[in-house]
């Protein structure tokens, strides 16, 4: 029976590691963009469980915004 099955080039080493590197960081950046679209859901669901009241008030921001002024001749 031959060991050649077993036995692998640099090269093949080279590029079965490239592959899982990769594979790795695709699993990272998969694991980040599921946990970034839980944190959004839960603070969208925390959103709908505030009263109605809440949703009614004005904006915190109103003493900020400068009305716009114009002059008719």
């Amino acid at each position: 029976m031959s060991d050649d099955y077993f036995t692998t080039t640099r090269t093949q080493q080279l590029n079965v590691w490239v592959a899982a590197q990769m594979l790795k960081g695709a699993g990272w950046a998969a694991a980040v963009l599921i946990g970034t679209a839980l944190t959004i859901w839960a603070i969208y669901g925390i959103g709908l469980l505030l009263p109605e009241a809440s949703r009614e008030t004005p904006s915190p921001y109103g003493a900020v915004d400068v009305p716009a002024v114009t002059q008719v001749a």
